[in-house]
């Protein structure tokens, strides 16, 4: 509950207005001197002196020990309040508040009952109990400022608390169910491996007698060079003076034009892959798969995901940022897909965390609460029927 709004102004000032009052009443009767001419105590509210060497035992040091126990008595009482929600005497958040600050009333009323001393064991028992029970509930008042707002920062979207186990599990099975989707495709992928590969040749049997055939390397090598080739031209000469130089009635002879040799055809070239080829779907899917394998569903599986790796923000988003240089465009929204389960599961670790801080406070304050009452309600009744 925060303190700070109007509704509990009155009850602050009352708190200050009671203080002031219960002071000046014990420095008026213990402590005249200390005060002014002008405050000090009528006569019909001094009390008479007594044998008693506390002031805790003394009338008005009585009084101020009952007023405290009644305040332990109704902040105990509150949790009977939360627990039957129909009960009309007051709404819950009017019983907070007047807890809060009868609490804090107890201070100067537990400090004045003890006259400023802790006395024998019994009551310096009781002050350390008292002291652990207000320090554990100004904490928890403090958190209850605090994490709210850090929940409205760091969470984009909260979760009911007593829902998260569910989520969780939603979260771990739609991860077991894309991992199991990707392995029918990477076992049918490996057969249509095994199915192009080229079947194995038979072995060669050389019989007795026969020649044994020269190998591919053999007969290339051993080849002879291929020959020029003669194509024949038509019988017409390339010089327009040849024709003068035959004689009359004779046919030219026919002129033949050698033709180079054939140089060997340059070897095709080889297709190397690239350096950084894109990998193709088989090896995406099985990147995926692995990750899926190895990091995801044991982190989503965690009950302790902050201790994990993957609970880190910055080392995910390394990670994920990695993953998707490892497989194809096509697969990338299925790597963003994890990273947003991923990254809910961080977000209801994180919910967990924080209701541990604002809730954890009370497993101290209760049950040394109810020691505490329980202790001062034995240290009235022996002081008033044994002393």
């Amino acid at each position: 509950m925060r303190v700070f709004n109007r509704a509990h102004v009155p009850w602050a000032l009352f708190v200050v207005v009671a203080t002031l009052g219960a002071t000046w009443l014990y420095l008026g009767n213990f402590h005249t001197g200390m005060l002014p001419a002008g405050l000090q105590l009528p006569h019909a509210w001094m009390q008479k002196s007594s044998a008693h060497r506390s002031v805790g035992g003394t009338p008005l040091g009585l009084t101020f020990g009952a007023i405290a126990l009644g305040v332990f008595i109704f902040a105990a009482l509150l949790g009977v309040r939360k627990r039957l929600v129909l009960w009309r005497i007051g709404t819950v958040q009017r019983w907070l508040r007047a807890h809060i600050w009868l609490s804090l009333l107890t201070i100067p009323l537990v400090l004045l009952h003890s006259g400023f001393r802790l006395g024998g064991p019994m009551t310096t028992l009781l002050i350390v109990l008292y002291v652990i029970v207000m320090v554990s509930g100004i904490y928890g008042l403090a958190l209850q400022h605090q994490i709210p707002r850090i929940m409205k920062e760091r969470l984009p979207a909260e979760s009911v608390y007593e829902q998260i186990p569910h989520i969780r599990a939603q979260l771990y099975a739609a991860a077991e169910k894309m991992h199991k989707s990707l392995k029918p495709a990477l076992a049918a992928a490996a057969a249509k491996t095994d199915a192009a590969a080229p079947a194995p040749s038979a072995p060669r049997v050389v019989t007795a007698g026969a020649t044994p055939m020269a190998s591919p390397k053999t007969e290339e090598k051993i080849s002879p060079a291929p020959r020029p080739v003669e194509t024949k031209q038509p019988e017409t000469s390339l010089n327009p003076n040849a024709s003068s130089a035959a004689a009359p009635g004779e046919k030219p002879p026919p002129t033949t034009i050698a033709q180079p040799a054939a140089q060997p055809a340059a070897p095709a070239a080889v297709a190397k892959p690239a350096a950084n080829a894109p990998p193709t779907d088989a090896e995406s899917e099985e990147s995926l798969f692995e990750f899926l394998d190895r990091s995801i569903l044991p982190y989503l599986q965690a009950k302790r995901g902050d201790r994990m790796l993957l609970g880190n923000a910055r080392f995910s988003e390394d990670t994920f940022r990695f993953v998707k240089l490892r497989v194809t465009p096509a697969y990338r929204d299925r790597v963003e897909e994890i990273r947003g389960w991923c990254e809910e599961r961080r977000m209801l670790d994180l919910q967990i965390k924080l209701q541990h801080w604002l809730h954890g406070w009370l497993f101290i304050h209760a049950p040394v609460s109810f020691l505490l009452l329980m202790l001062t309600i034995w240290h009235a009744v022996v002081t008033l029927f044994y002393y």
